[in-house]
């Protein structure tokens, strides 16, 4: 038992010699050595929270990413990281994991107009903060479906261009031009069904007054295509339409230079012999009626001015370079206002 004791007091005997050694060691260098210290962790928490914490250098901006439906959260890490959300699929686990979100990540289309830390992004997952927002977008009066599909192409990032301009074409006229407003990640399918939509809820109103006109709707909706062409005025759009109702009434050609934009893309002032002369199903200087269909997305405005046209004897009318409207009731009138007016 002494001796036990004997060696134990030496070891507190050295224990002490090797301290104050160190001790006197660490003393002549003691800012450096701590300076030294805090600065290697920081280079090691920096480096940890670049590659781990903070947004990818390439974070997508503006753009829609996507979490699927029933992915577990290794997956769901995984695929931020290849989306290029997150720097590190593990740093997203272990933030998720942290703040109890690992059973709560909510599935769709996110999108952030500013970078977020791998934090960030899983609260946001774990919230359902999609970060969506309503964008505005007009469509104008007479715009052809065609024109449509550039438009909201422009600004909906799971839009289509060609597709919705296949499954629209057959809805020319019918799809209702307004102001809308749709997520980003809204589809073709869901801006067609909102367009017809619309159309169908504006036609009720006038549906006793289009069956009191005797036209058919379909009849309706290719007239107001047409005067949205031919003129900007309500009174002058009602007068062209009893003109024309006239003229087909009269069995005969309508003479209409709108349809060639839709067909062409030629107006008035750009048409040629042989476009006047073309077999195109659209030519209404060639095929009597009406034309085949709408030729562009008509406004309100139009459907009523075909459907209450102000009545006269006029079967002519031409608009000049100022947009002027001239109505004449013979041909021999009406050469002699495009002598004055046009100079032809």
């Amino acid at each position: 038992m002494d001796r036990f004791l004997t060696y134990l007091s030496r070891f507190f005997d050295a224990s002490e010699r090797l301290q104050s050694y160190l001790s006197a060691k660490w003393r002549p260098h003691a800012n450096e050595r701590t300076v030294a210290v805090l600065v290697l962790a920081g280079a090691l928490f920096g480096t940890g929270y670049v590659f781990a914490v903070s947004p990818p250098s390439d974070f997508p901006t503006g753009e829609l990413f996507t979490i699927e439906d029933g992915a577990s959260l290794s997956e769901v890490a995984v695929s931020l990281k290849a989306q290029r959300v997150v720097r590190s699929a593990l740093a997203f686990r272990i933030a998720t994991i942290i703040i109890g979100g690992e059973r709560s990540i909510h599935a769709g289309d996110y999108l952030f107009k500013e970078p977020r830390s791998v934090l960030g992004i899983a609260r946001a997952a774990a919230k359902g903060a999609f970060g969506l927002e309503p964008t505005r977008i007009r469509i104008p009066e007479g715009a052809t479906t065609r024109s449509m599909a550039t438009i909201f192409d422009r600004y909906l990032q799971r839009f289509e261009e060609g597709r919705f301009y296949s499954e629209a074409q057959p809805m020319e006229g019918y799809l209702f031009p307004d102001t809308y407003f749709f997520l980003p990640n809204a589809t073709e399918e869901t801006v067609i069904r909102a367009m017809r939509n619309n159309f169908d809820t504006q036609i009720v109103e006038l549906q006793e007054d289009i069956e009191k006109s005797g036209r058919s709707l379909s009849d309706v909706v290719v007239m107001a295509s047409l005067l949205e062409r031919e003129a900007r005025i309500y009174d002058d759009r009602r007068k062209i339409a009893g003109v024309l109702w006239n003229r087909i009434d009269r069995n005969m050609l309508l003479q209409v230079d709108a349809a060639f934009l839709y067909t062409i893309g030629k107006g008035t002032f750009q048409l040629t012999i042989d476009d006047l002369r073309s077999d195109d199903p659209y030519n209404t200087y060639v095929h009597k009626g009406l034309p085949p269909g709408p030729i562009g997305n008509p406004s309100l405005e139009s459907i009523r001015a075909a459907i209450d046209p102000i009545e006269s004897d006029n079967l002519y009318y031409l608009a000049d370079r100022n947009g002027i409207t001239y109505y004449s009731k013979t041909y021999e009138e009406h050469l002699r206002k495009k002598r004055i007016y046009l100079g032809t």
